[in-house]
């Protein structure tokens, strides 16, 4: 109320004043696509172990390699590309991490040998380590009062890389070969990349570096896109209101903290945004993050690596299961296609609420699997499985970045997700 009546307004007013328009619709496309390049590369690890083991006879160590070489640079990752966003700019990010992905995952068809696919396998993981600075950066151009549904908007991309990476495993890995599904899955990293020169700067970041002017700029251009307009009066830097939001609850804030204290932001100049994790004010988020993120990776890939192993007949306690007259391992990616579908399917009524149930839910399932089971129920009982596991990870991901300020934001998720990806190794 005070800033109305002195003329200012603040970037979550304005972010109000404009709504979700065609702008915002694009930073969503742009943003999804890139958890959809993840969701597509990720779901590689499920397909082609199998088709290089046999081609080039490695050992079971050396096919588990080509999944853990990936989470691994992951980790490194997630800690690079935030702290390079946080610093530099999230366009910065999208740029190097496109560059990366793209060039790794497309090299890594040509492999010669098993050591060099490892290798570009890694850089690969390396480069995907940086998607949850697009979820950072899709929040901060979103009003507050309709974030939640837009965050689960948001999270469909996931599936839908998922899905496609599915069918086209499907398609392509019964006609031509692994190689070839490599080359193409490739393909959303080329297009981030083709697209980067179109993507604006977060102007949350902006106002958080103090650069209110071109931070207005940009709402400008969404003001004439969504065919809106800002309020009336003169922009002012976040910064200003720091004191104000942080004191906020963080389950039900509304506002995304939009940076630290001013003295916090001058000391990143000797101090990493990776220490600031551990200050008084965060430390209690930073912990509790890595705990939740760290079980959802291991129960979400680890149910997606279980189910091939089952499917091949591979496990030392079931048979290969068939179903209907087939074997699961011929039919494996449409069991992952449609188990995948079924994440689209669960109502989200609150992001802790969600995630207890689910969880509960994922343990339900998963637990008659400690025996023998026929194969028309363990298929079932891994379906309801991955489906919570999903719905976990899911919501844990848009979670992560609501809790971290503008500053350190891209930094907090992603080593967060760094802690997850070590339960996925």
């Amino acid at each position: 109320m005070d800033n109305e009546q002195v003329g200012l307004y603040t970037l979550d007013e304005a972010l109000e004043s404009l709504g979700f328009g065609k702008f915002q619709a694009f930073v969503l496309a742009y943003a999804g696509l890139g958890w959809f390049a993840e969701a597509m590369e990720i779901m590689i690890l499920s397909f082609i172990g199998q088709a290089v083991k046999s081609e080039w006879g490695l050992s079971s160590s050396q096919e588990s390699l080509l999944s853990t070489i990936v989470f691994a640079g992951m980790v490194i990752g997630a800690y690079g590309w935030g702290t390079i966003s946080d610093t530099y700019g999230r366009r910065t990010g999208f740029l190097t991490i496109s560059i990366v992905t793209s060039g790794a995952g497309f090299l890594s068809t040509f492999s010669p040998n098993y050591l060099s696919l490892v290798i570009l396998r890694g850089f690969v993981g390396f480069g995907l380590g940086g998607t949850s600075v697009f979820l950072s950066w899709f929040l901060e151009f979103v009003p507050a009062s309709s974030r939640g549904m837009w965050m689960i908007v948001f999270s469909t991309f996931w599936t839908f890389g998922s899905i496609f990476e599915a069918t086209l495993v499907w398609i392509v890995m019964a006609k031509l070969n692994w190689r070839w599904v490599l080359a193409l899955s490739s393909v959303p990293s080329f297009a981030l990349l083709f697209l980067y020169g179109v993507a604006p700067e977060s102007p949350r970041y902006l106002c958080m570096k103090g650069r209110t002017g071109d931070a207005l700029r940009i709402l400008e251009k969404i003001a004439s896109v969504n065919r809106t307009k800002l309020p009336a009066g003169v922009l002012i830097s976040s910064r200003l209101t720091d004191k104000a939001e942080e004191s906020t609850p963080s389950e039900d804030r509304i506002p995304l903290l939009p940076s630290l204290s001013k003295s916090s932001m001058q000391s990143k100049l000797g101090l990493s945004s990776f220490f600031m994790l551990f200050s008084s004010k965060l430390i209690k988020t930073t912990a509790l993050l890595w705990v939740l993120l760290f079980g959802d990776s291991f129960s979400y890939y680890g149910i997606i690596l279980l189910t091939s192993k089952l499917s091949s007949g591979e496990s030392g306690c079931f048979p290969t299961i068939q179903s209907r007259g087939y074997l699961l391992g011929d039919s494996l990616y449409v069991n992952a296609f449609i188990t995948s579908i079924a994440a689209l399917l669960v109502d989200r009524v609150g992001r802790k609420q969600t995630m207890s149930i689910m969880f509960g839910l994922a343990f339900i399932f998963l637990l008659p699997l400690l025996t023998r089971q026929s194969a028309v129920l363990t298929t079932c009982l891994l379906f309801g499985a991955r489906m919570n596991a999903m719905a976990t990870f899911t919501v844990a991901s848009i979670y992560a970045p609501e809790l971290y300020p503008t500053s350190v934001r891209t930094t907090g998720a992603g080593v967060a997700s760094a802690v997850g990806r070590i339960g996925g190794m």
